[in-house]
């Protein structure tokens, strides 16, 4: 198992503002990481971001984007096909073995028509992929309306549609009442790549669980979410891939976040051999 740099958690402060290409890869050196985890390449062409991680070593380890494929509205659901072309175009220039869609809950859509479009639509993304030996990988997402929180939302979907796979994110099944270790245990031969991040439970927020509870981000190990049965399984489960350390918090800077959260990672998985 090996940690990897993910932008998203970097380029977030101040939002929209695209980060520094350099000092990411060199973030991503000073920690000893040899891969890159891209939520989107911002303002920056695939192939200079291609060359730029090239020259630190740095292998571009998933390409995480944006596909509206599960709204209801047929010219959003249109746009989706064509956002899925582009994104696999990119994520072949970068040189990426697999690609990552997040789907967030649809406001006014249930979680049933939503699930039902979504299956519909990540059978082409596989088929659109194919061509460029990538996986396609969908992940627990958190909140009361997204079409996958569950283990049993992976087990269906990985069913309904073969060559899919799973990108587990132990925080987010977290929030919907789950053990994360066990969950990874239920579907392993699905998972390819991992997210870990953690959250506060408090009395109210933004951020709803299927479990009736409210959550907060929080910094890897300063949750309710303890990594390390999730470790221990995933080495019992023989999982060699790639696990994304994420913070989606305000409390620390994006960089010291990564900085903190990485190396007690790693240091967490130093303890398994």
């Amino acid at each position: 198992m090996k940690i990897s740099l993910m932008s998203y958690t970097l380029a977030r402060g101040p939002w929209g503002q695209d980060p520094d290409l350099v000092a990411l890869c060199e973030l991503a050196r000073k920690l000893n990481l040899d891969g890159i985890d891209w939520v989107t390449i911002y303002d920056f062409h695939p192939k200079e971001v291609a060359k730029v991680t090239a020259d630190y070593g740095l292998k571009n380890i998933c390409y995480t984007f944006f596909a509206h494929l599960h709204h209801a509205d047929s010219g959003i659901r249109e746009k989706a096909t064509d956002d899925l072309k582009r994104g696999l175009e990119v994520a072949s220039i970068l040189g990426s073995d697999k690609i990552m869609l997040p789907l967030a809950g649809v406001e006014g859509q249930t979680r049933e028509l939503t699930q039902k479009l979504a299956l519909e639509k990540l059978a082409e993304a596989v088929s659109l992929a194919e061509p460029y030996k990538i996986t396609v990988t969908v992940e627990h997402f958190h909140g009361t309306l997204a079409p996958f929180i569950t283990t049993e939302d992976m087990k269906k979907v990985t069913a309904a549609v073969p060559g899919l796979k799973v990108t587990y994110d132990n925080g987010n099944v977290y929030t919907a009442g789950e053990d994360p270790a066990e969950a990874f245990w239920e579907i392993k031969d699905q998972i390819v790549h991992a997210h870990f991040k953690d959250w506060e439970v408090v009395k109210d927020g933004n951020i709803a669980g299927l479990n009736g509870k409210f959550y907060r981000p929080a910094l890897i190990g300063e949750g309710a979410v303890d990594p390390l049965p999730c470790l221990e399984i995933m080495k019992k489960a023989g999982y060699n891939g790639y696990i994304n350390m994420e913070y989606e918090g305000t409390e620390y800077d994006p960089e010291d976040a990564i900085v903190r959260g990485t190396k007690y990672l790693q240091e967490l998985i130093e303890t398994l051999s």
